[in-house]
């Protein structure tokens, strides 16, 4: 099954940082963001991605072509004239990684769409390039499987300005709305699992996912929740990178499996 990952916005919460990169590869612990969430879903068997970008992809692509030589000890040997590149041990992950532009000023539900041919007409699971999580992968795929709806999604109890749900005694989420001041209800915080008939309530670079896709499926009965207790944290600021950077600096990352 592979991942799907949004990429491609221009995080202007961050702008101090997004200026220079996109936001998913700002650094924590030495390595993007991006690149923690994929070694969550990695941890579970899943190494086949697929990252929706736009802004600054060029960035994204040269990041990932650098890796594989970047993560292994490696002789340049010159002696023949010539260049033979030798590679001794390799320090990398078996991951298949497929980097799209998916345009600049696309919204969320059209860098989807943009995607489709590259997942095909499978089961996929999507996530944000902003956010870590110590969610059981597996866990979450077998509840979507178990509840046979056209999509899941991972929701957290948490105070934060993000889609706001209406979560009914059997999990199906029965509205999605955005948060407001007096919400102390569960939010999305990404991690999804969709079946292919989700490219359907897609229109194109104008549609945005969160409302015109969350929200029918909603109404529909045909979004579900796996709610999740454990730790989650997005990375929409300066502050936030800093709770992110102390954990890993501390021991205390529960993202990160030793």
């Amino acid at each position: 099954m592979k991942v799907v990952l949004l990429a491609g916005g221009k995080g202007t919460r961050i702008s101090e940082e997004s200026q220079y990169r996109p936001k998913p590869m700002i650094e924590i612990g030495g390595k993007p963001i991006l690149w923690h969430i994929m070694k969550e879903y990695s941890y579970y068997g899943f190494n086949e991605f697929v990252i929706c970008a736009g802004y600054k992809q060029e960035y994204i692509k040269e990041w990932f072509s650098r890796y594989f030589i970047s993560n292994s000890d490696v002789t340049f040997d010159y002696t023949g004239g010539g260049l033979n590149t030798i590679i001794h041990d390799e320090h990398i992950e078996p991951w298949k990684v497929t980097v799209v532009d998916t345009g600049l000023n696309t919204m969320t539900g059209g860098r989807v769409k943009r995607i489709s041919k590259y997942v095909g007409d499978e089961p996929f699971m999507l996530t944000y390039g902003d956010g870590v999580c110590d969610v059981d992968i597996s866990k979450l795929l077998e509840f979507h499987i178990e509840n046979g709806k056209t999509a899941t999604l991972t929701a957290v109890l948490r105070e934060e300005e993000k889609g706001v749900l209406d979560i009914d005694e059997n999990n199906s989420v029965r509205s999605f709305r955005e948060k407001r001041a007096s919400d102390g209800t569960p939010i999305n915080a990404g991690y999804m699992v969709l079946e292919p008939a989700i490219f359907d309530y897609i229109e194109g670079d104008a549609t945005v996912f969160e409302r015109d896709v969350l929200e029918k499926l909603a109404d529909k009965g045909e979004l579900m929740s796996y709610t999740h207790r454990g730790f989650w944290q997005c990375m929409d600021s300066a502050r936030e990178k800093v709770i992110l950077e102390t954990m890993i600096e501390n021991g205390k990352a529960p993202w990160i499996h030793k």
